[in-house]
């Protein structure tokens, strides 16, 4: 690990020392979101200059496995069999397939984005608002995926650490610091700006296509460590991912669980993206030493829900 990562003391006052509640008004629920302005988007799309798109999601697969907590289902309502003849004159006029599916989408495999309604901090979500207001009757109240519905269109940039390292991926237990986020800006050639969609990769998505899957609660698992959260605060970030549940694991904290997620969305109103594929995205970046791109994030409109699957699509 390149630096020494900061004490339990220290990332607990990060609650303090970067707090964004009131910073746009005690009615925001947008958080981070705020820095993403009509003119950085307009910025965005002007680094179009291909049309190449490439999908940053993960396959959802309907088959367990180790990391998955909760197993998506999928059964077909209707399907071709019936009519497989081609023959047969049906009294129904609509021969059709249909589906149903239902999904936990938070966890580590399928990609999604959080909303500020998914995580608290002594009784309390961003802003300050009360904890009860996310309920099992009426679902989140406030802060709910559906402020998004407009999507996300950014500036995206890629820091690709295991080639920054010179290595295939970062270790399970392992965090990404912020010295290996500098370093790709020195490298690659590239600052990380107001409003960005910032993407961080571990390699562990490769890990698993190499190797296969473990279950992250117990094999661990590497994410960007706590001592990033300033710099993602300084650099007024509006939505971090990485390739991964985005908490080191096992925690490497007493009292927290999760602190990028405890921090960045309760303290910061940090928007995080979830478990995205970046492997072809990383292999676009390299054949063209470009590591900046518009990128698309569109999640369902989703009623009173903390959070939603997503299909980001970034745009050289």
């Amino acid at each position: 690990m390149p630096a020494t990562i900061p004490t339990e003391e220290e990332v607990l006052a990060y609650f303090e020392k970067l707090s964004n509640w009131g910073r746009w008004g005690e009615d925001d629920q947008l958080g981070t979101l705020n820095f993403l302005s009509d003119e950085n988007t307009r910025k965005a799309v002007s680094l179009v200059r291909e049309g190449r798109t490439i999908s940053c999601a993960r396959t959802i697969s309907w088959e367990p496995a180790p990391d998955v907590s909760s197993t998506p289902i999928h059964y077909m309502v209707e399907s071709g069999e019936g009519w497989a003849s081609g023959d047969k004159i049906s009294a129904r006029p609509n021969q059709a397939a249909t589906d149903f599916f239902g999904l936990v989408f938070h966890g580590y495999t399928i990609t999604h984005i959080d909303s500020l309604a998914h995580f608290f901090w002594k009784g309390k979500m961003y802003n300050g608002r009360p904890a009860h207001l996310i309920s099992t009757s009426r679902g989140a109240t406030v802060e709910s995926v559906e402020l998004v519905k407009d999507g996300i269109m950014a500036r995206g940039v890629l820091v690709d650490v295991p080639l920054i390292r010179g290595i295939d991926w970062v270790e399970r237990g392992e965090g990404v610091m912020p010295e290996d986020i500098l370093a790709a800006e020195e490298r690659c050639g590239f600052r990380i700006q107001e409003g960005d969609v910032l993407l961080i990769r571990t390699g562990n998505l490769h890990r698993r296509n190499v190797e296969g899957a473990v279950n992250p609660r117990e094999a661990g698992s590497p994410a960007c460590q706590a001592a990033c959260l300033p710099l993602f605060h300084e650099r007024s970030v509006a939505v971090m991912g990485s390739d991964t549940g985005n908490d080191v694991m096992p925690s490497q904290y007493v009292s927290m669980s999760h602190p990028v997620h405890q921090v960045g969305i309760t303290a910061m109103g940090l928007w995080i993206l979830d478990n995205p594929n970046l492997e072809e995205l990383a292999e676009a970046c390299k054949q063209r030493n470009r590591w900046e791109f518009l990128i698309s994030i569109n999640p369902l409109r989703l009623y009173n829900t903390t959070g939603s699957p997503v299909n980001p699509v970034a745009i050289f």
